[in-house]
């Protein structure tokens, strides 16, 4: 059986016709157990950690589905129900009486769960029970229930990712549906063979590797003209102990694939998946515990009566599609999440319900080009696009139903603005003016950060430059709490930050004032974000009324113009959040790194890494490398006259809610081991 089908089949049970509206039929439960070893966190008490799978019923006729992708040709029950089922893990007090109330949901990002490492500091785990793996324990202190559910179906096969299981979609008379997929490929070696998935994922399978409709080319640049490679010069196949062994989900190509170039392999499959079912099972899990509770479970009807989502990177663009799709009303037109926290997806979102979906596939100045990531509409409030026609915006489905409409952050690092069309939402489609947020969002642009924040110390990776080191996660803390405080006692949290047009802090590429270092291709940094435009992509008649894609690649027309943040005379962006390491700089901290020479093409920036430049630590060490900027024993006395500004932005910062009290004392003491290591002479 093929591989994907292998993760699709799910064997359907008849189900009762009364099924509970919330939409959850039957909860599996296959582990109980006390984390942390019964250590108790705050008010809160011990916590115990409940995983195993939630199984699903929704009506394909229901206005709340009609979003779904092929819902119309799933397989239905007795019932005329479309069944499918989700792994779930579930974290809460054991006496939920003592908890404050809410649940903190996390998108999982491919299958794995992030938010104890992003909050608390803790080690990664796919099954968070030890202390260790609650770091310091800052979102069990307040008295939070965490909760996961399994959205996704093509994560590779490995143990402790949560997936969703869902039908495929047939044709009415039970024949299989066929279609074009794209596999884009770029590799920083020769390579015979790749996979056609992203990744390490599960990939689609090629319905008949001789149909002629398979088509493989190759471009020298990402933006260069494509060439078409003979059939007889590739295969579908792998490259096994030295020979090509024929596997239908993967690219064999002879004489390899080389460095830097760009291929797409566009075939047909068969078989798609539901992949939307994988935001009805979001929406109805969240619901099924926020208004009917579990007995199992341990949670009353209401309990749970708030429930704020977080989700970062691909998990953010999950949050603005899901919001894009309607899917924050379920079944029963009740309000889903009362917060969003969409974390770095810039203007993004994804293929997350569309027929052929691919989720891991995101967008790129040199990586998964031209997938539905950077595509109109990108603001919350509702834009025409005069080129379309189209007039659309990410809560444009909740007119008339604005109580559906939670409360909103869009946090973003200086990366999305290089590399994910962060300006856009917030800016007019022309780029010529600044567009106001929506009344129940607020936009925070962490200036001089990168999409994850780097290690201390600093190293290189892909780039040119040191990786960025700029932490964010202090300031995300202090968002988590303001949240709170909004949803649950109106408190209005901190405004919004970021650069603006007619403020002249958010600008075109080409009018970026960065200081002329030595050996830095300026023409290049300000060039590079033009790679991965957002476009007007043109992916076929049926994309956006029935989400199926018919032109691989798409038809371009023309890109809508994306800004960055300026910078001033150190090369350090001028707006947005100017956490301590921007306020009292050591160093050029910036969102692009271009590739280095092992890594990729040296005039395009990285996927996702920022840079890190350290200061002269003296005027004759600037004079001897000729860098511009003013040098270290110019800007503070000494260590503690640096300590004491960084002190006095960190009571600023927490003045306007921005950082918390409780995280002074350790930003202090890392400002002190970045001092050390800036003056010392082995950086």
């Amino acid at each position: 059986m093929p591989r994907l089908r292998c993760i699709f089949a799910f064997a359907f049970a008849l189900l009762s016709a009364t099924a509970v509206q919330a939409r959850v039929v039957s909860v599996e439960i296959t582990q109980r157990q006390t984390v942390a070893q019964g250590k108790r966190f705050g008010l809160a008490g011990i916590y115990e950690a409940i995983a195993g799978k939630l199984h699903f019923a929704v009506d394909p006729k229901d206005p709340a589905n009609a979003a779904i992708a092929d819902i119309s040709l799933a397989p239905r029950n007795g019932a005329g129900e479309v069944e499918f089922a989700a792994d779930f893990y579930f974290i809460r007090p054991q006496d939920l009486e003592k908890g404050n109330g809410a649940v903190l949901f996390e998108v999982s990002n491919r299958g794995g769960k992030g938010m104890l490492g992003f909050f608390s500091g803790a080690e990664r785990s796919s099954a968070p029970l030890t202390a260790a793996q609650f770091g310091d324990g800052f979102l069990l202190e307040r008295g939070l229930s965490l909760l996961w559910v399994g959205w996704q179906f093509d994560m590779p096969l490995e143990p402790g990712l949560l997936r969703v299981y869902v039908p495929v979609a047939k044709n009415a008379d039970g024949s299989a549906i066929t279609g074009p997929v794209r596999a884009n490929i770029i590799v920083s070696g020769t390579a015979f063979s790749h996979s056609l998935a992203d990744r390490g994922h599960i990939p689609y399978e090629a319905a008949d590797p001789s149909d002629p409709r398979n088509v493989l080319t190759v471009r020298d640049t990402a933006n260069g003209p494509a060439r078409v490679i003979p059939r007889g010069e590739w295969s579908f196949a792998r490259w096994d102990k030295g020979e090509a062994v024929p596997d239908r989900g993967s690219l064999y190509l002879n004489g390899g694939l080389q460095p830097n170039k760009v291929y797409d392999l566009v075939y047909v499959a068969k078989d798609p998946p539901v992949a939307g079912l994988g935001m009805a099972a979001v929406r109805d899990a969240v619901a099924y515990l926020k208004y009917g509770g579990d007995e199992a479970m341990g949670v009353k009807a209401g309990e749970l009566a708030r429930v704020y989502s977080f989700g970062s990177s691909q998990s953010g663009r999950f949050l603005r599609t899901f919001l894009y799709e309607g899917f924050n009303g379920d079944e029963k037109g009740r309000r889903v999440f009362d917060g969003v926290m969409a974390h770095v997806a810039g203007g993004g979102r994804g293929g997350f319900n569309l027929r052929f979906a691919q989720p891991s596939r995101d967008g790129h100045p040199f990586m998964n080009l031209l997938y539905p990531t950077d595509i109109y509409p990108f603001s919350d409030t509702v834009q025409r696009d005069p080129e379309t026609g189209l007039e659309e915006g990410i809560l444009g489905r909740y007119r008339g139903r604005e109580g559906l409409i939670p409360k909103i952050f869009y946090t973003n690092s200086s990366y999305e603005y290089w590399g994910r069309a962060a300006s856009l939402i917030h800016t007019t489609l022309d780029g010529t003016r600044d567009l106001a947020p929506a009344a129940n969002t607020r936009i925070y642009h962490f200036a001089g950060t990168q999409h994850g924040t780097g290690s201390w110390p600093p190293a290189r990776s892909v780039g040119q430059e040191l990786v960025n080191p700029n932490r964010i996660r202090p300031a995300m803390r202090a968002l988590l709490v303001a949240m709170d405080a909004w949803v649950r006692d109106g408190v209005a949290p901190p405004e919004s930050h970021y650069g603006r047009i007619d403020e002249k802090t958010l600008v075109r590429p080409e009018d970026l004032h960065f200081p002329a270092l030595p050996g830095r291709d300026l023409t290049a940094i300000r060039r590079s974000n033009t790679l991965e435009k957002a476009w007007r992509a043109d992916y076929g008649p049926r994309f956006r009324t029935e989400r199926i894609i018919d032109f691989e690649p798409p038809k371009l027309g023309k890109p809508f113009p994306t800004l960055v943040p300026q910078v001033d005379a150190d090369g350090n962006e001028m707006d947005g959040i100017r956490l301590p390491d921007i306020a009292v700089p050591l160093a050029t901290f910036t969102g692009w790194n271009l590739f280095n020479a092992k890594s990729g093409p040296t005039d395009v920036i990285s996927s996702m890494v920022g840079g890190f430049i350290p200061f002269p630590r003296t005027k004759a060490e600037a004079e001897r490398n000729a860098d511009p900027r003013k040098p270290m024993d110019a800007r503070y006395r000494s260590r503690d006259e640096y300590l004491g500004k960084v002190a006095e932005a960190c009571a600023q910062l927490t003045k306007e809610r921005l950082l918390l009290p409780e995280d002074l004392v350790g930003i202090l003491e890392h400002a002190g081991e970045e001092w050390d290591w800036a003056m010392s002479a082995a950086r």
